[in-house]
């Protein structure tokens, strides 16, 4: 019996690797595609069909998207805006979150009440961009900074990794001459690390990848991320100094989306893997109660 448990479990093993395996193909391989496709040349992308291996080698297309000075304006912003956004945002929430994770806080439960509101319902569209203008943050900077200062689902899973936090190291700091702030800088946020590399690469994927900020409050094409930059190319097709000729252009459009693609990508492909660890520490803690 013994024997014929182990073999059924070695099978169910393989077969979950197997669907592992099969998953993981379905998502690389499209990913390849456009890898292998943005290294192709326009006339080989004009045959059509799907690329595994580029046919004709060319680094044209990446050519094209460095020579253009307004993608890497929109770079730039995008770079700004994702790190001055990713550091007030953690900043913001982990202040809210030290003090709601206080059980003698003052209308706490009014608060987390609100917070929970804020999950479920929001302003809508419309009226959320006539609060923006009459607070002049269209066409701003700081549109892509202050409206996403305050997450309450980023809250809760601090809050929660902050109430793991012995209140012994508190009180010991407080005995020696220590204020809150200086509790909350030197003690909690050291100690809040994985908690705070999830939040923070919560955000700042967010940060990178939205455009629909630029979309609705921006009409300055200075302030486009690289994320509208690109919705830019793939929709209105505004790609310049295009050879003549309906299938040509075409197919060069094509291949300077997927290089413009592969280089928007790429920064988010490099910091997962260094926050990983603490991003999976992170989420277990975090949402952990007791």
């Amino acid at each position: 019996m013994k024997k014929v448990r182990m073999s059924e479990s070695k099978r169910f093993d393989l077969f979950n690797r197997f669907v592992l395996l099969i998953i993981a193909v379905i998502i690389v391989v499209p990913i390849w595609n456009i890898v292998a496709s943005s290294f192709s040349s326009g006339k080989s992308l004009a045959e059509g069909g799907f690329v595994l291996f580029p046919k004709e080698f060319s680094i044209e297309n990446y050519r094209a998207v460095m020579n253009d000075l307004s993608i890497w304006k929109a770079y730039i912003v995008s770079v700004s805006k994702t790190v001055i956004g990713v550091v007030t945002h953690v900043f913001f929430c982990s202040m809210v979150a030290y003090g709601m994770s206080k059980r003698d806080l003052m209308g706490r439960k009014i608060y987390t009440a609100m917070g929970v509101v804020t999950l479920f319902f929001s302003g809508g569209m419309i009226p959320t961009y006539l609060l923006m203008r009459q607070l002049n943050l269209t066409n701003s900077f700081m549109i892509y900074i202050i409206p996403a200062l305050f997450s309450y689902y980023d809250v809760v899973i601090l809050m929660n990794f902050f109430r793991q936090v012995p209140p012994s190291l508190e009180e010991s700091a407080k005995i020696d001459g220590a204020g809150v702030w200086r509790i909350f800088l030197k003690i909690i946020m050291p100690l809040s690390k994985p908690a705070i590399a999830t939040i923070a690469l919560f955000n700042g994927v967010f940060q990178w990848n939205d455009f629909m900020t630029a979309k609705l409050y921006i009409t300055d094409k200075a302030l486009y991320p690289v994320q509208m930059k690109l919705y830019e190319i793939i929709v209105q097709q505004n790609v310049k100094n295009m050879p003549v000729g309906s299938v040509v252009m075409e197919t060069t459009s094509k291949g300077v989306q997927l290089a413009t693609i592969v280089i928007t990508t790429v920064p988010i492909l490099i910091a997962y893997p260094l926050l990983q660890k603490h991003f999976v520490s992170g989420m277990m803690l975090g949402a952990v109660k007791e």
